[in-house]
C-alpha cells in the first residue's frame, strides 16, 4: 500500500498517510494535528525491492 506525504498549510505539520490509490483519488486528507483540510501533497522518494538479483 503506498504511503503519501503531506504538509498542512494551516499549521505547517508534515505527515504521512497510507492508503490505496483508489482511496487517494477519492479521499480528502485532513491534518492529524489541527484537522484542517488545507493540505498539500509533498514529493517523496521511494524504493523498489525485487526478488530477482541483477
Amino acid at each position: 500500500m503506498p504511503t503519501y506525504s503531506y504538509r498542512c498549510q494551516a499549521c505547517r505539520k508534515e505527515f504521512s498517510a497510507q492508503m490505496t490509490i483508489a482511496e487517494h483519488d477519492k479521499k480528502q486528507v485532513k491534518c492529524p494535528k489541527c484537522e484542517s483540510r488545507k493540505v498539500r501533497q509533498q514529493p517523496s522518494l521511494f524504493g523498489v525491492k525485487t526478488s530477482k538479483k541483477s
